[in-house]
């Protein structure tokens, strides 16, 4: 594919891109599906007396890793919040996930906050037989590899892995957690879950779907639930989250280091559109906006 020369046309795309795509995205509107078990295509099945959330054990020299890790602190300015990558993951934040997981009938995926398992990663990963042996053998494996050398419990990275139906999470940050959460939903209604995961991953553009979906999926629970404090605080947090999606797609079609400037620029109406959508979201949350549509 051919390479923009200049910023000008890149920033333009960028930015064009991600009012358009950001204008579609993250809508609230429609009454929202709760997932039931049976809606979803099982592979791996926790076993009896395995909990479903684990914990890192806290290390204040380790966890202090996101105020000194570039990415960490690139995802901090980027998304203007210090709580990403804060590796102090609050009971709030838990509990926020855990009801998610429980209304949506989400039983087989395994959340670790702020933790670390090689082992138990390769199992999951290598007895998942929703997704098909030869994705789980070869991209399944790159995976389990990238998360062994690079432990997330350092380098930080909120993120789910479809291969082995686990959501990762060290940002104290309830509406992160549901969108890692949709993901997994997601994935969980899927039959051909190892394509899916490859389109994703690989396809230049095509992470931009699921992404939506996800954040969709975490903005409309906030709405039916009436928790207002995090559905502004998604809005502000995962707009321009879904921003740096759109400013990296382009971004790499530039040289270094105009590309990280496309994902600056590409991100600054995320953070408004973020911002005006969150200050239409009424303290009463669902219930208020009901109540004042009813004759």
């Amino acid at each position: 594919m051919a390479r923009f020369n200049h910023l000008t046309p890149a920033w333009v795309v960028a930015t064009a891109g991600a009012v358009v795509m950001l204008l579609g995205a993250g809508c609230a509107t429609a009454p929202y599906h709760y997932g039931r078990d049976q809606d979803y295509i099982h592979g791996y099945r926790l076993p009896p007396g395995e909990q479903q959330i684990t914990f890192g054990t806290p290390h204040a020299a380790l966890d202090a890793s996101g105020w000194i890790w570039p990415g960490s602190l690139i995802g901090k300015l980027l998304l203007w919040n210090h709580k990403v990558d804060s590796h102090t993951v609050s009971t709030q934040t838990v509990a926020a996930v855990q009801q998610y997981l429980a209304r949506n009938d989400l039983r087989d995926v395994k959340v670790r906050f702020n933790d670390y398992c090689v082992r138990d990663e390769w199992r999951r990963t290598f007895r998942n037989r929703a997704v098909a042996p030869g994705w789980r053998y070869t991209f399944g494996l790159l995976t389990w590899v990238g998360y062994t050398i690079m432990p997330q419990r350092f380098f930080g990275g909120d993120h789910y892995n479809p291969y082995s139906n686990t959501i990762n999470i060290c940002s104290d940050l309830k509406s992160v957690g549901l969108h890692e959460s949709g993901h997994s939903k997601d994935f969980a209604g899927r039959t051909y879950k190892g394509t899916y995961a490859f389109l994703y991953g690989v396809v230049p553009l095509f992470n931009l779907y699921p992404e939506a979906k996800a954040s969709t999926d975490a903005l409309s629970y906030l709405r039916a639930e009436d928790d207002s404090a995090t559905w502004k605080e998604g809005y502000k947090v995962l707009y321009p989250a879904f921003a740096t999606y759109i400013g990296g797609s382009f971004g790499s079609l530039v040289e270094v280091p105009w590309g990280y400037a496309v994902e600056a620029v590409a991100v600054i109406p995320g953070h408004i559109l973020g911002r005006i959508k969150a200050a239409h979201v009424p303290d009463g949350g669902a219930r208020e906006i009901r109540a004042s549509a009813a004759p």
